[in-house]
């Protein structure tokens, strides 16, 4: 099967100014040489902590920011090279659920015109029509109708988060960009938001590209985990292989440091020291190596590892 999104050798880099007299030269590499594939009705879940260039990966794949080099299809046709008109009627079919419900949300505008304002941009509906499927698309995400007169400030985190959601189905897409769509929200609201996008995929077919900080969110609704580090993916595989074995200590701090349900369970940790380095000015050799407890001297502090082939795909030099 073609999936239906492919990224290739994906680089996202800005241009750094230090000053009214500098000539510039240096750049940030939010995301570098990064690909990744999403198959109709799957997810993939992209996991790193903040700053690793995850965010700005799922908007480079929409081009919401532009990238520096490489290749994004979406159902065979280039993203990249398309001029705007035709990226315009393309997002008709690749949408996206914003991380903040509370910012998100125009508060000028009623729930009917967030909701519907796809529809009337991609001329999809009107009058009544739009009426109806503005209320249609309100009770598919679990919010009563006469919703649509009210603004985001009578709602939830939650609820906002609801609306968000419809916003995104409301031209019938066949991917959606979830750029950590649960993160403001309490535990317990978290996890009906989760189960809300579960089935919402198993009705429509739906694919995301579901972008969180937290692997075991992650857990219940990704098909593959990619795990991203200062901009590069380090850790790639089915879910129930990574929760099974993961194999770059990166991936396995990541989930050594996420809560367990029980208070009485206890877990082995991975502790990794120091916060993540500057994307500005990376570390030579792995990128991981100034906190990784495996690094080896004159190994990893001079040679970068590449990511090795499907199903398990692995940088590390010593890998499980």
């Amino acid at each position: 099967m073609t999936p239906l999104l492919v990224a290739t050798g994906l680089s996202v880099h800005f241009p750094v100014s230090t000053g009214l007299l500098s000539r510039g030269g240096r750049v940030v590499r939010a995301v570098d040489d990064v690909s990744l594939s999403v198959d109709a009705g799957e997810t993939l879940a992209i996991v790193g902590e903040s700053g690793c260039g995850k965010s700005t990966l799922g908007r480079a794949v929409l081009r919401l920011v532009e990238p520096t080099s490489g290749l994004v299809r979406f159902d065979g046709v280039d993203v990249t090279r398309l001029d705007q008109a035709a990226l315009r009627k393309l997002r008709r079919r690749m949408q996206m659920v914003f991380q903040d419900p509370y910012s998100s949300l125009d508060p000028r505008m009623t729930v009917r015109e967030i909701v519907g304002e796809g529809l009337v941009i991609h001329r999809l509906a009107r009058g009544p029509a739009l009426d109806a499927r503005v209320g249609d698309l309100l009770a598919r995400v679990g919010l009563p109708r006469d919703a649509m007169s009210r603004r985001p400030h009578a709602f939830s985190g939650g609820q906002r988060q609801r609306i968000g959601i419809a916003r995104a189905l409301a031209v019938s897409p066949d991917l959606i960009v979830c750029d950590e769509p649960t993160s403001a929200l309490d535990v317990s609201v978290q996890a009906q938001v989760l189960n809300l996008l579960v089935e919402l995929q198993a009705e429509l077919g739906l694919a995301y590209l579901f972008i969180s900080h937290d692997l075991k969110v992650v857990e219940h609704l990704a098909h593959r985990v990619a795990v991203m580090y200062l901009g590069r993916v380090v850790e790639r595989a089915p879910a129930a292989s990574i929760f099974a074995r993961r194999r770059h200590p990166y991936t396995e701090a990541l989930l050594s440091a996420a809560p367990v349900p029980d208070p009485g369970a206890r877990r082995a940790r991975l502790a990794i020291a120091g916060e993540p380095p500057s994307p500005l000015s990376p570390p030579s050799g792995c990128a991981f190596h100034p906190r990784c407890p495996r690094a080896v001297p004159g190994r990893c502090d001079v040679e970068a590892p590449a990511l090795t082939d499907e199903p398990h795909a692995v940088a590390c030099f010593f890998p499980d």
